[in-house]
């Protein structure tokens, strides 16, 4: 199981949430806690939005905790929207074309989670796609395939609640065609730089953990808590989106965290 962090609200360093928390993302890359991997050192990536309507994105193979560069850089970049990712594989390979965050334009995603018998419908979905976005596919995850798939569907004008809903609905129904029993896991992470949605939910009702904080100016959210303020940290209910607007605008404050419900089929 992988874990992630995202953050959208005021411009802050990266390192404030990446880097110096206790339990900072590079610590639990070394020493999950609510994860059934405790260790998660097959890579990384970290994505952030400046000046452009496009992220920059830094991936490496190696583990999160030995990259002196990637401490460099959260040390000095700051960013109004940022997603970060440390990987335990458990499908494509280690290589960084499998590492998260993935993006296609202005969106990027970060996602724990599978999708039950990958390996039987891999063919199947990635037929789903049109030549343009299938280009595109780098690397041989199922996390990939379905942000490439909801890419599609935000292309085609669905909002991002709908397209994630789409999705996941048509996944789950190709998956039962199969006769693969199991389940379909998707916490998750999706942003086009000005808004941020994060997705909890699951085929079997047990979705990874996913949980939402309130920040000076932002919100983050994250698979566990950062720190030792875990009393302030609100888990997700499976089946929820959050939905929170994006910062530089210079004014402060906390921005609102907006919940719907995500159907499940």
């Amino acid at each position: 199981m992988c874990r992630f962090l995202a953050y959208a609200g005021d411009p802050i360093l990266l390192e404030d949430l990446v880097c110096k928390p206790s339990h900072s993302l590079v610590k639990q890359s070394l020493s999950a806690v609510q994860a059934r991997t405790v260790t998660n050192g097959d890579g990384f990536g970290i994505g952030w939005y400046g000046e452009r309507p496009e992220p920059g994105v830094y991936r490496e193979v190696m583990p999160a905790w030995s990259d002196e560069n990637l401490l460099s850089l959260c040390a000095n970049v700051r960013s109004r929207c940022f997603l970060a990712h440390v990987r335990a594989a458990t499908g494509g390979g280690i290589a960084r074309q499998n590492c998260h965050p993935f993006h296609h334009g202005r969106y990027m995603l970060i996602h724990n989670g599978q999708i039950g018998g990958y390996a039987k419908l891999r063919r199947t979905l990635e037929g789903q796609l049109p030549d343009a976005l299938f280009e595109h596919r780098r690397g041989a995850t199922d996390s990939e395939l379905l942000f490439l798939l909801i890419v599609q569907q935000l292309d085609a004008g669905l909002s991002a609640p709908k397209a994630i809903q789409h999705v996941l609905g048509s996944t789950l129904q190709a998956m039962q065609q199969a006769g693969i029993d199991e389940p379909l896991r998707f916490a998750a992470a999706l942003t086009d730089g000005t808004t941020l949605w994060a997705i909890r939910w699951a085929s079997d009702d047990q979705p990874p953990s996913l949980y939402t904080k309130p920040q000076a100016g932002g919100w983050a959210i994250a698979s566990e808590p950062l720190g030792d303020d875990s009393e302030h940290w609100t888990p997700m209910a499976p089946g929820q989106v959050v939905r929170v607007s994006g910062g530089g605008d210079g004014e402060g404050g906390v921005r609102g965290a907006e919940l719907c419900e995500l159907d499940r089929r």
